[in-house]
């Protein structure tokens, strides 16, 4: 379990670092950028991984999803906030833990005891009670449920492809995430000198700052992340479930005590069924 609470850690200190560039008036698309040019010089200088192209095509398909929908899912998670709302985009983002049950159990083949099951109840649970909130509504603002859409199944196909890669022979862990990273770089360079070239945004030294701050973050979040599924790798329920539930806590946490964030009592009431069902897929896990 270290290894899913590093990686929910890394993952909450980039959306803390996300949040606070967005109220500087940085650019999204080049911090986005910056942070994969980082993250694949800290691959390179931490593991020195060999560069092996001779895989089948099946592995070569899952690291080409991963390497267009890392970069992309942020996007769509723009989107939906932008037309919905950060609330509703929340909710779909863990929504997505859905996805990787159902994967656990008819992909992966796991078996779910009874302490696991209530756990996975409460974590469900959790979910709403921790991200109700009453929303005015905006009569000006057109809402696009299929962004919604977008990063429900976006991050839960993510979720699965980094169980499938955590798993591969043909390749090693370093690899695969030199490679991963590599092709989010490209993905990513391409889009901001999109926004760049025909959108007129300005090219800025500080999104390179932030950038380095991001990239480090999410090369602990991606690397803790794959070492978690390998580590547990019978269970990928665990790490499914423990990293939603980590992040809605110890985000909700940052957002109380740093941001100020205001809180209603079903909020204060999702945040303890959270850490309820951390402690029983914790006790499954152990016992």
């Amino acid at each position: 379990m270290l290894y899913v609470i590093l990686s929910i850690i890394c993952s909450v200190m980039v959306g803390v670092l996300l949040k606070i560039a967005k109220k500087n008036d940085l650019s999204f698309y080049q911090i986005i950028t910056w942070n994969y040019v980082f993250a694949l010089f800290l691959t390179y200088i931490v593991y020195k991984p060999e560069y092996n192209v001779d895989f089948s095509l099946s592995t070569g398909a899952i690291l080409l999803t991963l390497c267009f929908l890392l970069p992309v899912i942020f996007i769509f998670q723009a989107k939906a906030i932008r037309y919905n709302g950060i609330v509703k985009t929340d909710i779909a983002q863990r929504l997505s833990l859905f996805l990787s049950i159902v994967a656990s159990y008819f992909i992966f083949q796991e078996e779910f005891g009874f302490y696991k099951i209530i756990g996975l109840l409460f974590a469900f649970t959790a979910i709403f009670f921790t991200l109700y909130k009453k929303s005015k509504a905006d009569t000006k603002k057109k809402n696009k449920w299929h962004f919604l859409l977008l990063v429900l199944f976006g991050f839960g196909i993510i979720d699965v492809l980094f169980k499938k890669i955590s798993s591969l022979s043909e390749m090693t862990f370093t690899e695969v995430l030199f490679f991963i990273f590599f092709g989010a770089l490209t993905i990513s360079a391409t889009i901001s000198g999109y926004y760049i070239l025909n959108r007129k945004e300005k090219f800025g030294l500080n999104n390179i700052l932030w950038g380095l701050g991001v990239g480090v973050l999410n090369f602990g979040n991606i690397s803790f992340y794959i070492k978690a599924h390998q580590a547990l790798s019978a269970n990928p329920s665990t790490v499914f479930a423990g990293m939603n539930m980590g992040v809605i806590l110890l985000g909700s946490c940052i957002g109380i005590f740093v941001f100020k964030e205001k809180m209603t009592q079903l909020n204060y009431v999702g945040i303890v069924l959270s850490i309820i069902s951390i402690l029983f897929i914790t006790y499954a896990q152990l016992h």
